[in-house]
């Protein structure tokens, strides 16, 4: 299963989105990101098609499964590289912003590597 980056950070932003929002929208996904709402739109058809998404005839968006199984990963690694990132005495933005770049690239054993050796300092 590949996915790309846009795809991967809709995905992520629908789950932070839901630990806050009673519902998530699509106009939800536009405001949070800074998009318009017809990029928003296709980009929601997609993820649809490609089964990550439900959307309701009230227009409210649940991740699926294996829509939430790529979030959860995705913003694990944010969570993660950011948190690293600030303890090796990057500012907090800088750091958010690199592990946004690095989340969508690192393979999976890198990924758990790092995390390994991190954990065992």
């Amino acid at each position: 299963m590949t996915i790309n980056e846009s795809a991967e950070n809709y995905l992520e932003t629908i789950l932070i989105l839901s630990k806050t929002l009673p519902v998530v929208r699509s106009i939800d996904i536009a405001t949070e990101l800074g998009f318009k709402k017809s990029s928003v739109s296709v980009a929601m058809k997609n993820l649809r098609t490609n089964n990550y998404i439900t959307v309701t005839d009230s227009g409210f968006i649940y991740l699926t499964d294996s829509g939430k199984e790529i979030a959860d990963m995705i913003y694990e690694r944010h969570r993660f590289l950011s948190s690293w990132l600030e303890e090796l005495g990057v500012d907090p933005n800088t750091a958010s912003n690199d592990a946004c770049k690095i989340e969508h690239v690192i393979s999976k054993e890198s990924f758990a590597a790092i995390k390994k050796y991190v954990n065992e300092k």
